[in-house]
């Protein structure tokens, strides 16, 4: 029993110290993962890196195909519209709940987060600018008071690492974190949805804007799921055979 709680425990050390790298931009979409390097950098077993990346491919940070390994998940065009859709359904419904619930005090402070996204951003390293951002939206999920909603727009914004890096951050005179934060505190919940709505649809068109830009990106994606395809199909066959 000892011996597995041990495994557990050093499998979430992993797990988190290897999140924390996608998250902040350093390790890239595309980057091969090697259970055998990870093991050996952070000294332990084999067995907790393997639990590791197996509960980050599921979370769909990392992607892997038979005989070719396991690299950070590069998202594509398809991944990135469907990314929006969950994101528009979690998110607005944080935001009509945060109109009702948040506090005077919970509306100031997210209005001093917008405010720094907003006029700072441009400014803010890559790291900076994505610990923020999440925050900023971590929060409104958090002033609706409920704790699934929360987790799961956390979930959406750490996909959304995988390619933050390549979008234009809006600042100065978008002012698009503080529109939002504005119609939450109008206490309208269809105000407030509106605004979700409409933020979101901006994000998507830079998030699609930049995947178009990265030809490469894209074009590795869709030979690497092609690839993983077909090793499944033929896999499929020689079973049937």
């Amino acid at each position: 029993m000892r011996d597995s709680q041990r495994a557990a425990t050093l499998g979430l050390r992993v797990y988190q110290n290897v999140r924390r790298q996608i998250l902040s931009g350093a390790l890239q979409p595309g980057q091969p993962m090697s259970r055998r390097r990870i093991a050996s950098e952070m000294s332990t077993s084999l067995l907790p890196a393997a639990q590791a990346l197996q509960r980050l491919e599921f979370e769909g940070l990392l992607e892997s195909r038979p005989r070719a390994g396991t690299r950070v998940r590069t998202p594509s065009c398809e991944d990135v519209a469907g990314h929006f859709v969950v994101r528009e359904a979690l998110e607005m419904q944080a935001a009509t709940r945060a109109a009702a619930m948040a506090t005077p005090h919970e509306l100031q402070h997210l209005e001093s987060l917008a405010q720094e996204l907003d006029e700072r951003g441009e400014r803010l390293d890559l790291k900076q600018y994505s610990a923020l951002h999440r925050k900023f939206h971590r929060q409104i999920a958090a002033y609706s008071r409920c704790e699934p909603l929360c987790d799961a727009v956390d979930q959406c914004h750490a996909f959304a690492a995988l390619w933050l890096s390549h979008i234009a951050r809006p600042s100065g005179d978008h002012a698009t974190h503080q529109e939002l934060v504005r119609a939450i505190a109008s206490r309208d919940p269809v105000k407030a949805a509106e605004a979700v709505a409409l933020h979101l649809s901006a994000g998507s068109a830079r998030a699609m804007a930049a995947l178009a830009s990265f030809p490469k990106t894209a074009a590795r994606a869709r030979s690497f799921r092609g690839r993983r395809r077909r090793s499944s199909t033929d896999s499929s066959s020689r079973r049937d055979s």
